[in-house]
């Protein structure tokens, strides 16, 4: 959720009004940036808990201390804090798996080693099991953002304070069609997307209490607002349909020099285009706008993939990244998993994710769905199959096969550990190995 501000352009085209026209030309050129699959990127999300102490919210001063250490490192990610606290890092775009996953270990563990110092520890988990949102950033856009999602119930400040995920970025596609043309992508990843957070829900707890739902953090985004939260309703061709559904979403807010911003009710980006009031709005907001809609997928040029919990242990993250990388940039893969996971379209019916049932089921029942489970069971083994050749080390590929071993072949998530986990002194423990008879040897 960090602001996004355009950059590289100069502000006359910026500022200036912008036509109706003008913006729906401009977000069917910017949202899909065709070509070959090359490059892969990850954000990662950490709650901050102490490390003797996960219980025990931490003071504000503590995380004012974490924030300035972190800060002080010389990380190639991007860094920020999210309202509640947690820690983000977004890594540049790298030209392979391997490139995205040994940059993001060396700048986690610069990260590990100055929360350390300072007795916290980074935890992957998608929801905080015990404290309740503390929103401890107040800047103009998270106020607007609060008061905005506020309309809708308590999801919004849960989903602001208390979440964390993995976030897997990767090219949109070819222009042409095809396992790796980004319609095919497109569509993929709203059937993809569900299988990914039945194998890795990781958020079965909120404020101390089961919910019900294997991915709590799934089900609070669900929950956000109307309209924010959707894909698109995929009635046509991939850029028309996100440029119709940017135009129609409701503004969060309208930006200014002075705070508070204005929080306006039921005004649609296209309708703000048409009134001009309280002020015309310019690229530079329309490109703001789309920061401020969280879909499960959202095209920023790249695919942006937002519906994974958080993943525990020091290397949990590099799991989902890797098979997801797996599935999407391997021809044969990407061409045997949208086989695979085609006829989940009919259990998803017409309804957008992530409130169809489809996604419903993926987030209350993880791998317990009989048709998820399958379906999962077989995505892994064509991961696990498409790896090496995406040059994927020895390591990696072991992580992934662990993974399977532990919970794929078990109908598991990683949400069925957690009853165990949180009996620990620290959660943030990584998992005991496995032992040698339960492992499987990485395939070469």
């Amino acid at each position: 959720m960090s602001p996004d501000a355009p950059v590289g352009h100069g502000p006359t085209d910026y500022d200036r009004p912008l036509g109706e026209g003008e913006a729906e030309d401009l977000l069917r050129c910017i949202c899909f940036k065709t070509g070959p699959p090359r490059t892969v990127g990850v954000e990662l999300e950490w709650l901050i808990h102490d490390r003797d102490r996960p219980r025990t919210p931490v003071a504000h001063d503590r995380i004012d201390a974490a924030v300035a250490a972190v800060g002080a490192l010389p990380l190639s990610a991007a860094l920020t804090f999210e309202p509640g606290g947690q820690l983000e890092l977004s890594s540049q775009p790298a030209d392979s798996l391997m490139a995205c996953i040994d940059a993001m270990a060396t700048d986690l563990a610069a990260v590990r080693a100055a929360l350390g110092r300072l007795d916290l520890v980074p935890v992957g988990l998608g929801v905080d099991p015990w404290h309740p949102p503390r929103r401890l950033l107040h800047e103009p856009r998270y106020d607007a953002l609060e008061a905005s999602l506020d309309r809708s119930g308590p999801a919004g400040r849960a989903m602001m304070c208390s979440t964390a995920s993995v976030q897997v970025c990767l090219d949109a596609g070819e222009e042409e069609p095809g396992p790796l043309g980004y319609g095919r992508r497109w569509q993929l990843v709203h059937l993809l997307g569900a299988v990914l957070v039945a194998a890795f829900a990781n958020s079965p707890y909120r404020e101390g209490r089961p919910t019900g739902w294997r991915s709590t953090r799934q089900s609070l985004w669900a929950d956000l607002d109307p309209v924010r939260s959707l894909a698109p309703p995929g009635r046509s061709a991939p850029r028309d349909d996100w440029a119709t559904h940017v135009l129609d979403a409701p503004v969060m807010c309208i930006r200014s020099d002075e705070a508070p911003w204005a929080v306006p009710v039921g005004l649609t980006f296209r309708d703000w285009i048409r009134s001009g009031v309280p002020r015309p709005p310019t690229r530079a907001d329309l490109e703001y706008h789309m920061t401020t809609l969280f879909p499960p997928a959202r095209p920023r040029g790249h695919l942006e993939l937002r519906m994974i919990d958080a993943q525990f242990g020091d290397d949990g993250w590099l799991v989902p990244l890797a098979v997801t990388t797996a599935l999407f940039d391997d021809p044969e893969a990407a061409e045997t998993v949208y086989r695979t996971v085609k006829p989940l379209a009919e259990i998803a019916g017409a309804r957008s994710a992530p409130r169809n049932p489809l996604w419903v089921a993926a987030a209350r029942d993880g791998m317990a769905d009989p048709e998820l489970r399958v379906t999962v069971a077989t995505c892994f083994e064509v991961a696990l199959e498409a790896l090496p050749r995406l040059g994927a080390s020895e390591a990696v590929q072991q992580a992934v096969a662990v993974f399977h071993d532990r919970f794929v072949t078990r109908g598991r998530c990683p949400a069925d550990d957690l009853p165990e986990l949180l009996t620990m002194p620290s959660v943030h423990a990584a998992r005991p190995a496995l032992r040698p008879d339960e492992g499987r040897k990485a395939r070469s």
